[in-house]
């Protein structure tokens, strides 16, 4: 198992999985400029990595996955250093991986750690997960994508409530909103995580990084060019290798054994 210990962030490659932790716990994992260096590094880092296929990113200590961003930091931030892309450049850079990313969350998620959160491709959580957007509450708004995520995500009625209220929501009403689509207890997150990255890493390697793409694409293009686009990819897979082994393997009832080809 790789580990690379950072100031702020810890990363470890398990099997197939590059596990990116928050490691700020006595600050709630509050994400400072630091940080937010650490975790590029550590993306950076899993992205050209061959040998991961998912990218998984928590929190650590078991109280927050993140609290938001360090505000010792945000009170003294101003017009020039705000149009930075600062969380933006994060979670987009997540968003633009080829490799699916998941938000593993236990505990606290709100403001700019929910920002880095709706980056990911799948969010997890625990019970006890809080989730919130509640930058109104310190005269500003979120900068981090949460009003263009968000609303994309869960719709633009519960992006608005969560928006304009600010009010912390329950694990059980963000599963029920899509904003999170597993709940699993604290003791089984990351090893939930784990069987997540390892199903996906049982597809052919082209199989998620295409899907990934052609939903990122398609949120943003017309109905007409997202399904021409999706018929082009799709005739791209089906002259791979991969494809042939895949459904011949599944016609003689064996395991496929992809090649990435």
């Amino acid at each position: 198992m790789e580990v690379m210990q950072l100031d702020n962030v810890l990363y470890e490659v398990r099997g197939p999985m590059a596990l990116i932790t928050i490691n700020r716990a006595e600050k709630h994992n509050a994400i400072s400029l630091a940080t937010l260096d650490d975790l590029h590094t550590a993306v950076d880092a899993a992205a050209w990595d061959d040998d991961v296929r998912v990218i998984t990113i928590t929190g650590a200590g078991g109280k927050a996955f993140a609290a938001g961003s360090d505000l010792s930091e945000v009170i003294h931030r101003d017009f020039k250093k705000a149009l930075e892309p600062i969380v933006q450049g994060l979670a987009e850079k997540l968003e633009r991986t080829p490799k699916p990313t998941i938000a593993a969350i236990d505990g606290i998620c709100m403001g700019g750690g929910l920002e880095v959160a709706l980056g990911c491709d799948l969010r997890i959580a625990t019970p006890k997960s809080k989730f919130a957007t509640p930058e109104g509450k310190l005269g500003i708004i979120p900068g981090g994508g949460a009003t263009a995520r968000l609303p994309r995500i869960v719709g633009r009625g519960w992006g608005m409530e969560m928006l304009l209220m600010g009010e912390p929501m329950g694990a059980d009403r963000a599963l029920q909103i899509g904003l999170v689509t597993r709940l699993v207890a604290s003791e089984e997150l990351i090893a939930e995580a784990t069987r997540m990255a390892e199903h996906l890493a049982s597809f052919a390697p082209f199989v998620p990084r295409t899907m990934k793409a052609m939903v990122h694409f398609g949120m943003e293009a017309s109905l007409a060019g997202a399904l021409m686009f999706e018929k082009y990819a799709q005739g791209a897979l089906v002259q791979t290798e991969d494809k042939a082994e895949g459904i011949s393997a599944f016609l003689e009832k064996r395991k496929p054994e992809f090649k990435g080809k």
